[in-house]
């Protein structure tokens, strides 16, 4: 398994939008089940968004916090996965992290997942 390198974090205002990325190296992710979760300060790793393909079928989740706000997205051609977040909350500050894993278990668990990414940390200010 290959790493995974988060980019696009930063710090923005509430109400604005962010964009991360998630480039793979090493492996394809276009076979697996790729994420994004995030961990604030003195919380649990959460769950935020998940996609995966079995056939022609693509399946996209997203957390409750976040669904209508933010959108996960893969570009294959580039081995990406990206993360679009919109109408940000200060309660959105964290560092988010991908990972990527085979399409078993539970997409929302975070052992499911094999690879994982060094993270990248978004702040919402308000």
């Amino acid at each position: 398994q290959g790493p995974l390198e988060e980019s696009g974090g930063g710090t923005v205002q509430a109400g604005g939008s962010l964009r991360l990325s998630c480039a793979a190296s090493g492996r394809t992710i276009s076979g697996d089940r790729v994420a994004w979760f995030r961990q604030a300060p003195g919380k649990d790793r959460e769950f935020v968004a998940v996609h995966w393909r079995s056939g022609i079928v693509r399946y996209y989740y997203t957390g409750d916090s976040v669904k209508g706000r933010f959108t996960i997205s893969t570009d294959n051609a580039e081995n990406t996965v990206n993360l679009q977040m919109t109408r940000l909350k200060p309660e959105d500050t964290a560092v988010y992290y991908c990972a990527a894993g085979r399409a078993i278990g539970s997409y929302y668990d975070d052992s499911e997942y094999d690879s994982w990414g060094q993270g990248t940390q978004v702040t919402v200010s308000s």
